[in-house]
C-alpha cells in the first residue's frame, strides 16, 4: 500500500505544482476553460491518463469548470501516486490553453 505524506511533505511538493491547494480530504485544482465542451474534452485527455497509471481523480465538472482532486482512498490521504497525477494533470491542462 501506498505511503501517506505528512502535511508538510504535501505543501512542499504543491510549491512546484500550478493553483493546487490542500485541505485534510486531498490536494485539489480547479480550471476554467472557454467552453463546456472545451471542459469535456480537458476531462477526456486526463481520463486516458488517469488510466495509464492506474490511478483515477475525483472530478467535478460545472459548466466549464472542472475541478480536480487527488487522494488515494485506499491509503486514507495524499501519497507519490497523487502528486504524480498532479503533475500529469498539469501538463494536460498547460497544454489546453
Amino acid at each position: 500500500m501506498a505511503e501517506v505524506l505528512t502535511a508538510e511533505a504535501v505543501r512542499d511538493e504543491l510549491g512546484g505544482l500550478a493553483g493546487w491547494s490542500q485541505d485534510p480530504a486531498g490536494i485539489t485544482r480547479t480550471v476554467e476553460l472557454a467552453s463546456f465542451p472545451d471542459a469535456i474534452g480537458l476531462v477526456d485527455r486526463i481520463a486516458v491518463t488517469a488510466e495509464e497509471l492506474d490511478h483515477h481523480p475525483d472530478i467535478d465538472i460545472r459548466w466549464r469548470t472542472v475541478t480536480f482532486r487527488c487522494v488515494t482512498h485506499s491509503a486514507g490521504g495524499v501519497t507519490r501516486r497523487d502528486i504524480e497525477l498532479a503533475r500529469r494533470i498539469d501538463e494536460i491542462v498547460g497544454g489546453t490553453r
